[in-house]
C-alpha cells in the first residue's frame, strides 16, 4: 500500500524562537527541523508498508526557503520520497490555509496514498484542526487521536483514544488519520539511510503549481490572525501549611476556594 505522511519542519526548539514584531508569529528562517510529533506518523507508515508487504512512504510539507533538512530526516528513516511546497505566498498561514495546500499537493502524489496520517497537532501551533480539515478538502472519512492502526482488505482499524480508554473504530479507505505521540517507538535513521537520504527526490512546488491562488493561502486567505503575544505569568510559590492542629481545615478551606469541593 501507498501511504502519506504530512509533516511539518519548525524551528528548533532548543534554540532561541524569534517572533516576528509585525505579524507575532513564528520566524521560520534558517534550519528547521522535524516535529517530533510528526516522527510517530513516519514510522508508522513504514511499518504498515512493511505489514502490507510493499509501497512506498511519501512525505507531504510546506517550509519556507524550500527547506529540506526536517524532510532528509524523515526520509532517512525510510520514506521513499517528499512533495515539498514552498512559495512565498505562503507566509501566514493557518490551520485552513495549510489544510487547502496540502490537500492539494496529495493529489499530486503518483501513485494517489490510500491513507494519509498526520500528528494530532503540531508542537509549534497546537491547533489541532489541520488533519480534519485535510480530510474534508479530500473527501475522505477521519479518523483522530489513533493509537493504533491496522490496514487490510480496503479499510482501516484504529484504536482511538478517549479519556476513559479507547474506541474501536473503522472506516473504508483512503482515510486520513491522526496519530498519537507514543504510537509507535520512532526508528533512528542509521548511517546507510542518512545517506541514502541525500539522494531520494523532493518534487518542490509552488502555490500556482498546484491550481491556487495566492489568495486563498497565506496571510491574503487567513480566517484567523494573532494580535498579540505575551509572556506566560510566572508561577507563584506554592503556601506550606504548617500543622497546628488545624490543617486539615486549612486545606479543606483552601479546597473549598478553588472549587475543588
Amino acid at each position: 500500500m501507498n501511504v502519506a505522511v504530512c509533516v511539518k519542519q519548525i524551528p528548533d526548539q532548543a534554540e532561541s524562537m524569534a517572533l516576528d514584531p509585525n505579524t507575532h508569529t513564528l520566524v521560520r528562517e534558517g534550519k528547521l527541523i522535524l516535529d517530533d510529533s510528526d516522527s510517530y506518523g513516519v514510522e508508522m507508515a513504514l511499518q504498515l508498508v512493511e505489514a502490507g508487504g510493499g509501497g512506498d512512504v511519501v512525505l507531504v510539507s510546506m517550509a519556507p526557503n524550500n527547506e529540506t533538512s526536517g524532510l532528509r530526516t524523515a526520509l532517512a528513516m525510510g520514506a521513499a520520497g517528499a512533495i515539498l511546497v514552498s512559495d512565498p505566498a505562503l507566509a501566514g498561514s493557518d490551520a485552513l490555509g495549510t489544510a487547502k495546500v496540502l490537500a492539494a499537493a496529495i493529489r499530486t502524489a503518483d501513485p494517489q496514498p490510500e491513507l494519509v496520517l498526520t500528528a494530532t497537532e503540531s508542537t509549534d501551533g497546537y491547533t489541532g484542526t489541520t488533519p480534519v480539515q485535510l480530510a474534508e478538502l479530500l473527501g475522505w472519512p477521519s479518523v483522530t487521536f489513533a493509537k493504533h492502526v491496522e490496514v487490510g482488505d480496503g479499510i482501516v482499524k484504529v484504536r482511538r483514544q478517549t479519556e476513559a480508554g479507547y474506541d474501536e473504530v473503522t472506516c473504508p479507505l483512503p482515510a486520513v488519520v491522526s496519530v498519537t505521540a507514543g504510537v509507535v517507538e520512532p526508528r533512528y535513521p542509521s548511517f546507510k539511510g542518512i545517506m541514502a537520504a541525500r539522494s531520494k527526490p523532493v518534487t518542490e512546488l509552488t502555490v500556482s503549481a498546484l491550481g491556487l491562488e495566492a489568495s486563498q493561502v497565506g496571510a491574503a486567505g487567513a480566517r484567523q490572525q494573532v494580535v498579540s503575544v505575551q509572556a506566560a505569568e510566572a508561577r507563584a510559590g506554592g503556601e506550606i501549611v504548617v500543622d497546628e492542629g488545624d490543617a486539615h481545615e486549612r486545606v479543606v478551606a483552601f479546597l473549598e476556594q478553588i472549587k475543588v469541593l
